[in-house]
């Protein structure tokens, strides 16, 4: 995800200060894991570099002076732009299980193994997800939807691969 575009797209709606920005992507995006300050106002001074937000008004702070930044008509432009791009599906052509599997049928493990736990681990996940999407709202429950659609797909390649281990360890074994 892109966190200059979030930040833009939250400052579309109203001019905000850094604090308020965090707190914002915080409760809207940052679920299982919170925006660093740091990372909010490295990427406002990038954001405000491009011409993309400009500071509307400064006030004095407890500490610091408090920066209020608006959206450009640049920044609003790249934001549409953004939406409007569809975002590139990432296919796991060489994913770190397969070669986990291919691993163990080259070295004489069992690779049913390798496998089973793996199964075991997706379910565990499955399970959390399950009752994270049971309890929250609803943006809760569509990232939970997501997330267990692709482990479901790794439950169904699991299987696929398991009833086509001997015909794996033949072919890797003729190379």
């Amino acid at each position: 995800m892109s966190l200059g575009h979030t930040i833009l797209g939250l400052l579309e709606s109203h001019p905000s200060h850094g604090y308020d920005l965090k707190r914002a992507y915080d409760d809207r995006f940052g679920r299982t894991r919170s925006l660093a300050y740091g990372q909010v106002y490295s990427t406002l001074s990038r954001l405000l570099k491009n011409g993309l937000v400009e500071v509307e008004g400064v006030e004095p702070g407890d500490g610091p002076e408090r920066k209020r930044y608006a959206i450009t008509e640049a920044g609003v432009t790249d934001v549409a732009d953004w939406l409007a791009r569809p975002e590139s599906p990432e296919p796991y052509l060489q994913n770190t299980l397969y070669t986990k599997v291919v691993l163990a049928v080259l070295t004489g493990r069992r690779p049913y193994e390798v496998l089973d736990v793996q199964r075991a681990e997706h379910l565990r996940q499955m399970r959390e997800l399950t009752r994270r999407k049971a309890t929250g709202d609803l943006a809760d429950q569509l990232i939970c939807d997501h997330a267990l659609f692709h482990l479901e797909a790794d439950l169904r390649w699991l299987e696929l691969t398991g009833a086509r281990l001997d015909e794996l360890a033949r072919e890797v074994g003729e190379r």
